[in-house]
């Protein structure tokens, strides 16, 4: 059934190519049938933050925020970023710390106080940095690695491209945060979640949910449709990094999150609770 009467839905993503590559085929009215959507972009730290505050039909946010938006929404069993090889990763400048042990007390900065990341980020350092770390300074994304680079924090919690980019900054890995969640549960690493509001109804929530999964088809069976769209978004990156960021990020728990996905979301939620650091949810009911 059509649903081209209804008014569109707001979705917020963000500008990297992950989420630009799987969207494009539905905000761009390749899907004949799909909900209309108005698209607004933002990074990680505006989106956690306008979902905590209610505003929005459709975001893409950080799994470590759900504990505080679960109440008015609902995770989407699909669209999101989770994985393995694909961690935060902890990054220092030559003369840094050399070991989780001498952040002891430093400055560090993160891209989202609520991100995925820096829940990770705590569970690791609540075990290897006795006394924990100093000041967490919350900086956007790309000013991270050019902040540690030029000695105005002692170490950089980076995310997505970073990965391949660090080393141009003159940067070293301290930690890959994926390899420790992945060594110490055996789960894939939740990074980024898509979220609809429960006000929706499970009809349109079952229609977005379709939509979304079509986009991520679309975009794999075309992948040239939504490259000029994905690279006119992605700040100046490289289009073999572009390339790298999506065949990481965009996988088959993109399409379904299943079981596997599902427990990973459990176990890091679960854990973080047990610990303190988030409101404990139970365990998600998904969206089918």
């Amino acid at each position: 059934m059509s649903t081209t009467a209804e008014p569109p839905l707001s979705l917020t993503y963000s500008p990297c190519p992950n989420d630009t590559f799987v969207f494009h085929a539905w905000t761009h009215g390749l899907l004949p049938g799909t909900p209309p959507v108005t698209v607004d972009y933002a990074d990680i730290d505006i989106t956690n933050g306008r979902a905590e505050r209610g505003e929005g039909d459709l975001l893409k946010v950080s799994y470590a925020v759900l504990p505080w938006v679960w109440e008015e929404y609902a995770l989407l069993p699909c669209g999101g970023a989770l994985g393995r090889g694909c961690g935060p990763l902890v990054l220092t400048a030559d003369g840094g710390a050399a070991s989780p042990a001498e952040l002891a007390g430093r400055t560090v900065a993160v891209p989202s106080e609520r991100s995925t990341a820096y829940l990770l980020f705590r569970l690791w350092a609540g075990e290897l940095v006795p006394g924990g770390v100093g000041e967490v300074r919350v900086l956007p994304f790309a000013e991270i690695m050019p902040a540690v680079r030029d000695g105005r924090v002692d170490a950089g919690l980076v995310i997505h491209e970073a990965r391949f980019t660090y080393q141009t900054y003159g940067l070293r890995q301290l930690a890959d945060l994926g390899e420790y969640w992945e060594s110490s549960t055996g789960h894939p690493i939740p990074l980024g979640a898509i979220v609809a509001r429960r006000s929706l109804g499970e009809e349109r929530l079952a229609a977005v949910t379709e939509a979304i999964r079509a986009s991520v088809r679309h975009a794999w069976a075309d992948p040239a449709a939504s490259r000029e769209h994905v690279l006119a978004h992605a700040q100046e990156m490289d289009p073999a990094v572009a390339d790298a960021h999506i065949g990481l990020y965009v996988n088959e728990f993109t399409e379904d999150l299943g079981p596997a996905g599902y427990a990973a979301i459990d176990a890091l939620l679960g854990r973080a609770a047990t610990a303190g650091l988030v409101p404990a949810t139970g365990r998600l009911t998904p969206v089918s």
